[in-house]
């Protein structure tokens, strides 16, 4: 994958933290590629320790965007990449400053698309260009093929193929990326709750023996919100008895990697990526 344009140690790149480690292990990436990286991080949802890893750190809130401008602005920021999730249940938290209540009274819906994009074209406006979250990922971002030694079992496999076009249309709609399926039902569908948590519901449901299955929407734009596992995720499954997790290859994001197959192999969990589904916005770059 393309690191983008010449760079030199020079270089501003702004990162807006989200949740879980990812904003970490990206920092860490880009300060090795010869970045100066300076964050905005979201209160409530970043790690504290992402100071640990940038050059300058603003901690803002969610719907402050008029502050999160003006800190790149000052920090000479003209390129800035999303990482780490925003929980949904922030929304109902919001505590938008002049800009982001601007933004937000333009809004047709509030869905997580109609939203960030609005972002992404307020950020363009004000000169500064929200590029792919995937774009520097490099080992984050496995290819085809089991990560785990085990494969995927022939009851796992039909539950995959049950299940994937499901878990598609599901993330079409905008409520969640991932489904469990069992025997070839659908036990949980991942909503406000998270992967995990849709996980764990599963369990509850229908035992131990489901198959989770992840994916990217079928449009999904790589700036925003793309799918992210790491070993908590298998720490969830082995508590639920959960024995196969499928993932998109290209467009998710693993998470510590050697720690999660070490997890997935402990508790005899199949971790397999699929090659995804031909997309124009699949895995590319933002022109």
């Amino acid at each position: 994958m393309s690191d983008g344009p010449s760079r030199s140690a020079q270089s501003a790149l702004g990162l807006i933290a989200g949740h879980g480690r990812f904003p970490l292990l990206y920092a860490r990436s880009l300060k090795a590629q010869g970045y100066r990286v300076f964050c905005a991080a979201i209160r409530e949802e970043a790690d504290p320790g992402i100071e640990a890893d940038v050059d300058g750190c603003q901690w803002i809130r969610l719907g402050q965007l008029g502050r999160l401008i003006d800190a790149f602005r000052e920090a000479g920021v003209n390129r800035a990449v999303m990482a780490g999730k925003v929980h949904k249940t922030q929304l109902y938290k919001l505590r938008p400053d002049f800009q982001g209540v601007r933004l937000m009274a333009r809004a047709p819906d509030y869905s997580d698309d109609t939203l960030l994009g609005a972002v992404a074209d307020e950020l363009d406006r004000n000169g500064i260009r929200l590029v792919s979250s995937i774009e520097h990922a490099g080992p984050l971002l496995p290819g085809p093929g089991a990560l785990t030694q085990r494969a995927p079992s022939a009851r796992e496999c039909r539950d995959l193929a049950f299940g994937r076009p499901i878990a598609k249309r599901v993330a079409g709609m905008d409520v969640g990326q991932s489904v469990v399926v069992k025997d070839q039902a659908v036990v949980a569908v991942e909503a406000l709750e998270g992967t995990d948590g849709a996980i764990a519901r599963a369990a509850a449901l229908a035992g131990s023996g489901t198959t989770v299955i992840k994916v990217a929407k079928p449009d999904q734009d790589p700036r925003f919100d793309v799918p992210t596992v790491g070993p908590d995720t298998i720490v969830a499954m082995g508590e639920a008895g959960a024995t196969c997790l499928a993932l998109e290859a290209g467009i998710t994001l693993v998470l510590d990697r050697e720690e999660l197959v070490r997890a997935a192999d402990r508790a005899g969990i199949a971790v397999v990526l699929e090659a995804a589904e031909a997309d124009g916005e699949r895995g590319g770059q933002p022109g």
